[in-house]
């Protein structure tokens, strides 16, 4: 049998257990793409904030001591020639990982050479990493947690230098198997990637990190486009003693055909139960507070209230140091959000507040 597939033989309670959580997963996710298809300002905030508390959550796991108020400031104020702490270099590193893969997750594949570049940029600036970024490790190491007072405890031993080369590219190639062959749901084979990824440990430093980074990655290259807006290095720093248990119990039978991964795979997929709670949560949140509006469209929302109906005419004459283009964008935006409404087509169209909007 498939060494990996041995680790998915699981009991029939897990695998009902499994079956509920990817249902509501896969439910979510259809219905969110719906939402992720429109032009919506919540999105972006949301997405700000779930970045925030992701660089500020994976950092401190590893042991970094920024909070999320200090990784905002230090966003705004990217000076790279003054990053002289590690935990500021790491923050910037993670940073800059993110926004690569939620820039660009369609065209990054998942190989040994993309998979080293992302180290590579992860450690870009931790100048005590120079010598090791984006190589497979030659040393021993061992995966361990890191506390706040700063003490450490070993989790679990890793797979040795010289055999990380051939464990990873077997771990590659399944993965990419199964995603291209769909006999495994998705999220099953990016739970196995995480887990084994984790386990093997394949570079110097940064395993845990890159993980999660890749977590990312393999969520979005499937479609899950919620993992944007909510943090899952949060919920994995909140449930740090889970996390760590969870692999550890496949990890005590490592390379045996004990070896199974149900305890992970159910802390995997009932976490991203728990974000998509989250999520809802808040993009609620953001609704009930109205639609956002900046300066210049509150003050054109202001011009209709008390002279509609108007035209694009009248806001040209009224705001004449806003170009007629932004002007237009800001209606279009306003109609989208239901804030206005218009009537009328062409030049004949005027703009209106819908009945139902303060």
């Amino acid at each position: 049998m498939d060494k990996f597939i041995n680790k998915l033989n699981f009991d029939f309670p897990t695998n009902q257990l499994i079956l509920k959580s990817i249902s509501f997963i896969d439910t979510f996710k259809g219905k969110w793409n719906l939402v992720e298809g429109k032009e919506n300002i919540f999105l972006k905030e949301l997405r700000q904030i779930a970045t925030i508390e992701s660089i500020g959550s994976s950092t401190r796991i590893e042991g970094a001591k920024l909070s999320n108020e200090d990784i905002k400031h230090l966003l705004k104020n990217i000076k790279i020639t003054e990053l002289k702490s590690r935990d500021e270099q790491e923050v910037i590193g993670y940073y800059d990982v993110l926004e690569i893969i939620y820039e660009n997750y369609d065209n990054i594949s998942i190989s040994k050479n993309y998979i080293q570049q992302l180290h590579q940029s992860l450690l870009k600036y931790s100048t005590k990493d120079a010598r090791h970024r984006g190589k497979y490790k030659n040393l021993s190491n061992k995966a361990v947690a890191n506390y706040p007072n700063g003490n450490q405890r070993v989790i679990f031993n890793t797979t040795e230098p010289h055999l990380v080369e051939t464990e990873m590219n077997d771990l590659i190639e399944w993965t990419n198997k199964q995603l291209y062959s769909k006999l495994l749901h998705p999220l099953i084979v990016v739970g196995l990637f995480i887990y084994e990824f984790l386990s093997i440990h394949p570079f110097q430093d940064g395993n845990g990190r890159l993980s999660r980074l890749l977590t990312n990655l393999l969520l979005l290259k499937n479609n899950y486009l919620f993992i944007q807006y909510v943090s899952f290095e949060n919920l994995i720093e909140q449930k740090k003693k889970t996390y760590y248990e969870a692999l550890m119990y496949g990890q005590k039978d490592r390379n045996s055909k004990k070896e199974k991964i149900d305890k992970w795979m159910l802390f995997f997929l009932q976490s991203l139960e728990t974000l998509i709670y989250r999520l809802e949560q808040k993009y609620n949140i953001f609704k009930t507070k109205g639609s956002y509006l900046n300066d210049r469209q509150k003050k054109i929302k202001e011009f209709i209230t008390y002279n509609q109906p108007i035209k694009l005419a009248d806001l040209v004459n009224n705001i004449p140091d806003v170009s007629i283009h932004t002007l237009k964008k800001d209606l279009q935006y306003m109609k989208t959000e239901q804030i206005i409404e218009s009537i009328g087509k062409n030049k004949g169209t005027v703009y209106i507040l819908k009945s139902d909007k303060s």
